[in-house]
Order: C-alpha cells, then structure tokens, then sequence
C-alpha cells in the first residue's frame, strides 16, 4: 500500500472509554496521523472555525472528523449541519460514530450531509477495530477533494 499523507482526525466524543478506544483503533492502524480529542459539539465547531482557544491553531482543515451525536452543549447533529452548510467546510469528511440506532438519526445525518454512519459496538475491542478500519478506509482507500 502507497504512503499515506499526513493528515489531522478530529475526534469528537465525550464519552472518555470510547475516545481512548477509538484513538487506540486509530494509533493501531499506524496511518501516521495526528490525532485530536474534542469533548463536546461546541468545542469541535470552535476548533473548525479556530474560535477562542483555538484561534491560533494552524490553517490547515482536519483531514477527517469522526462525531459522535448525543454530546452536551452542542449536539453532533447541530455540528454536522454547520460544517456541511458551510462551503468553507462542506468537504471536511464526516464519519458519524455513535450508540444510536434510531432511523431518524440515520436519516437526518444522511440528510446533513454525513458522509458515513457507524453504530458503535458495545464490545469494547471492536469499537477499537471499527475506528482502525474507519480511519483506514477515509485516510488510504478514500479518493478525497484538496480544499
């Protein structure tokens, strides 16, 4: 398999087990990426947008956000909108990573813009497996646009 580039993945979960999961998934697949742990809607959109504490971060977008929906402050589906109404970050690939299998927030973050949905597992080993092919699959496989 060719290089992978060097790109940032924004992580947006507030439950501290499934980020530890997911950023192991991620690390074990050895994409050579950065990895940013966000805690809640509000802090990802000020770190997008480069707001508050994040306003002298660098320039350069996430490469891949992995959201997860039910969080405080700002829900993930608010965040999905923002981002994907945005044309400033519409390409941003979003991967919805929630417990949530209710068809309507399926559907709505579809209708948002999502760009895949995936129901965690509650084994905790394939929440770790799922991240690591989620990560592979939007970082090597996926053929993606340059903003």
């Amino acid at each position: 398999m060719e290089e992978v580039e060097h790109v940032e993945i924004l992580l947006v979960e507030d439950n501290p087990l499934d980020a530890e999961l997911t950023m192991r998934g991620l690390q074990n697949a050895k994409l050579l990426n950065r990895i940013t742990w966000l805690k809640d809607g509000q802090e990802a959109l000020d770190y997008v947008y480069r707001r508050d504490r994040y306003a002298h971060r660098d320039m350069v977008d996430p490469g891949l956000i992995l959201l997860d929906l039910k969080m405080p402050r700002v829900d993930g589906l608010e965040v999905l909108a923002i981002l994907k109404g945005d044309p400033n970050t519409k390409n941003i690939p979003v991967v919805v990573m929630t417990s949530s299998q209710e068809e309507k927030d399926v559907v709505k973050s579809y209708d948002l813009g999502a760009n895949s949905y995936v129901v965690k597992p509650v084994n905790f080993e394939d929440l770790s497996e799922v991240a690591r092919q989620a990560g592979m699959y939007w970082l090597a496989i996926n053929h993606r646009a340059r903003n």
